[in-house]
């Protein structure tokens, strides 16, 4: 059974480093040396690596999105959401990652991000290392 993490988000699009939650989960399965999986169930939400040192690659990750994919388009789906749809696509629903002496084997600067695009919400994030 994966483990679950609950994520609350403070706006409709948001990055959340959940990297130590994740490191938390896989210490906690006793895994000295195979793989994590950190999956996200949700349509509007997704999951990636990418640097943690500086908080503005997140603030342009998130500015690239929306120009990419703007909020308000011709979208024909009846919710308003399209746009979080289609971001969950691009940035995806899991990620994996090595776990080596019981850790997880991630870059100097990498870290494991929640992609909220339709929030704020409470959202789960699972995690199965094996």
């Amino acid at each position: 059974m994966p483990a679950t993490i609950n994520v609350k988000t403070g706006s409709r699009i948001d990055m959340v480093d959940i990297t130590s939650l994740v490191s938390g989960e896989v210490s906690k399965t006793g895994v000295i040396d195979g793989i994590c999986v950190v999956y996200v169930p949700h349509t509007t939400a997704g999951v990636t690596i990418n640097e943690g040192a500086d908080p503005s690659v997140c603030t342009d990750i998130i500015r690239k999105l929306n120009e990419l994919v703007p909020p308000n388009d011709r979208y024909r789906h009846m919710e308003g959401n399209s746009d979080s749809h289609i971001k969950t696509s691009l940035i995806g629903s899991s990620v994996t990652v090595i776990v080596e002496n019981g850790r997880l084997v991630l870059g100097t600067w990498q870290k494991i991000f929640f992609c909220e695009f339709d929030g704020p919400r409470s959202r789960k994030v699972y995690v199965k290392a094996a």
